[in-house]
């Protein structure tokens, strides 16, 4: 990604600060999505990021995870599948627990999302301590899939989230603080 485009993306994010409590600034991307040529351009570059690797699935987590992921998986052809909060899937699923920074959470995926071998791109606003991301691939793996990339709009480096990720697999962030 050139540096334009990286400078134009960090300068449409906004910081709030106590959000959701106190002492966490929250990095909001809904200046970027609501910017029709910033939306894209993230798009491209996220399918730009998976190159030649050619996905049967592109997962996204929820919530933000599903707006980009739901974008590529239309530009790509390819079906989309939701990781989602505990309760939220109507069907069978399977699930999986993760510690936050402040408690635990679960995430669910449906148990035939995804078939032995298919090639998956999952993908998320935002990478911080690498629970959900990490809950995430558990399920993708026990379902079968095959993860050919981690995508995210931002990382944030400092919190060391890539340590919950599986290091085989090739993790990237557009953004990093």
């Amino acid at each position: 990604m050139n540096q334009e485009h990286l400078s134009r993306l960090k300068a449409a994010i906004r910081d709030v600060h106590d959000f959701p409590k106190p002492g966490i600034v929250f990095k909001d991307i809904t200046p970027i999505l609501g910017s029709g040529e910033l939306f894209r351009m993230v798009t491209d570059e996220f399918i730009a990021a998976v190159g030649d690797e050619r996905p049967d699935k592109i997962v996204g987590i929820d919530a933000r995870g599903f707006i980009f992921g739901a974008a590529m998986a239309d530009r790509l052809g390819v079906g989309f599948v939701p990781v989602r909060k505990k309760g939220k899937l109507p069907w069978e699923t399977n699930g999986a627990s993760y510690s936050l920074e402040y408690g635990e959470a679960h995430v669910e995926i449906h148990k035939d999302a995804i078939l032995p071998g298919e090639r998956v791109v999952l993908i998320d606003d935002l990478l911080a301590t690498g629970g959900t991301a990490g809950a995430a691939l558990k399920l993708i793996h026990e379902l079968g899939g095959e993860v050919i990339c981690l995508l995210f709009l931002i990382e944030l480096a400092f919190l060391d989230g890539r340590k919950n990720l599986d290091p085989g697999v090739r993790t990237q962030a557009l953004l990093a603080y």
